[in-house]
């Protein structure tokens, strides 16, 4: 079957979103690249810190939040209920309730929608959401081990690959989807290698102006260094990227540098009811409009964000064209150009600072850093409405339209 025939998604529902659900604190760790400085940090800590300050920002106590709803994809090796962990390590009192969820890589953006629900149903006024991963940490296992082993060799299997960047459908690597999506749409390797550029002058840009300045909170890493910057949009070597051979099949189109990469991060926003909000005297930085899933045959992963988009803007009531910027995760450059193609859209209004392919993408952490994203450059461009949204690895993909009201 060809999935690109029949992306167009209709609703069949209009649902009720209950009460109004605002953003009033978004937070981030800068990103570090795989094996970089912020690997020495656990998962769990760097969520533990984004909390803190997310909660500063907000101008509320720990006392005040009534749920946790956190996103972590590979939770090898970090302990029991990771979530559960970066709530206590931020000082959050012990009968906060907290949830792990694992939407690979949609997680934080999940986790968002989960927490939006709950202040919606009036379960909840307050809720800490976000995502966060250490793919630098995330163990290599020995999958039959517990039998026991009486002779030979045994293989060690990578955790990040087998349990983060494998489509388990049909056993192949991610990238080899992408691959897919490309000859089907006919994305040939130049234009992927230009979107990869201009998302690395983009991302630096950014950083040169100061427009993450606000997004992110300084990790110390030691008596002497504070980290306060992303880690991999420094490597920028504009002239090698048209050089480097393809790296998941020998005639494709998918490199190093145009897929994104392996990182280390963690994002967590405040929700809150609006009633709450005004009741706090707290000036909301943006408002949760409408949030979806979607999902697709498994390897087509990439082009799932249209559908989700669709969904979304139909759960909302708006058209696409009430849009004035979008968020969609670089997982790799073909995934953002494809759902470009499919949707229509302008260059100029995706991804204005940036994305995953030059900041590097946490895969528990993605899905709520696109969101803050989205909320920085609807602030700085003076807009009103945008949608973010990102693939995950079985299909699916999640989206939301938020609405800016700074």
């Amino acid at each position: 079957m060809n999935t690109f025939k029949a992306v167009k998604y209709f609703a069949t529902r209009k649902p009720n979103f209950g009460r109004e659900v605002v953003v009033v604190a978004a937070k981030r760790t800068p990103i570090g690249m795989l094996l970089g400085k912020l690997s020495k940090q656990s998962a769990t800590s760097l969520s533990s810190e984004t909390i803190k300050a997310a909660l500063t920002e907000a101008n509320l106590t720990a006392q005040d939040v009534d749920s946790v709803i956190l996103g972590n994809v590979i939770s090898a090796g970090l302990g029991q209920a990771p979530a559960r962990q970066a709530a206590i390590g931020a000082g959050l009192p012990v009968n906060v309730t907290c949830t792990t969820v694992n939407k690979v890589c949609a997680s934080g953006m999940k986790s968002l929608a989960f927490a939006a629900q709950d202040i919606g149903m009036g379960l909840s006024d307050v809720v800490v959401a976000g995502g966060f991963e250490s793919m630098s940490k995330v163990p290599f296992y020995l999958l039959n081990h517990r039998k026991g082993h009486t002779f030979g060799n045994e293989q060690l299997i990578d955790g990040v690959a087998y349990d983060g960047l494998t489509d388990v459908y049909n056993g192949i690597a991610m990238g080899l989807c992408a691959e897919k999506t490309s000859s089907d749409l006919k994305i040939e390797r130049a234009v992927q290698d230009e979107f990869c550029i201009a998302s690395y002058e983009r991302t630096n840009a950014a950083m040169k102006d100061g427009r993450f300045k606000n997004e992110i909170v300084p990790i110390k890493i030691s008596d002497k260094e504070t980290v306060s910057e992303d880690e991999e949009p420094k490597k920028f070597l504009k002239e090698k990227i048209p050089l480097l051979k393809p790296v998941f099949s020998k005639t494709g189109t998918i490199t190093a540098a145009n897929a994104s990469k392996i990182n280390d991060g963690a994002a967590t926003f405040i929700l809150m009811s609006a009633d709450k909000a005004k009741e706090k005297g707290l000036k909301p930085l943006a408002r949760i409009v409408s949030y979806a899933d979607a999902e697709t045959d498994p390897i087509d992963f990439c082009i799932a964000p249209t559908p989700a988009i669709q969904k979304a803007l139909q759960y909302a009531g708006k058209k696409i064209t009430d849009i004035d910027y979008f968020e969609i995760n670089e997982a790799f450059a073909a995934t953002v150009l494809a759902n470009m193609k499919l949707l229509d859209l302008d260059h100029e209004r995706v991804n204005v600072n940036g994305g995953a392919v030059a900041l590097g993408h946490p895969i528990g952490m993605s899905g709520a850093r696109i969101v803050q994203s989205l909320i920085s450059v609807l602030k700085q461009k003076g807009a009103r409405f945008g949608i973010a949204s990102i693939c995950n690895g079985g299909g699916g993909a999640s989206a939301m339209l938020i609405e800016n009201l700074q």
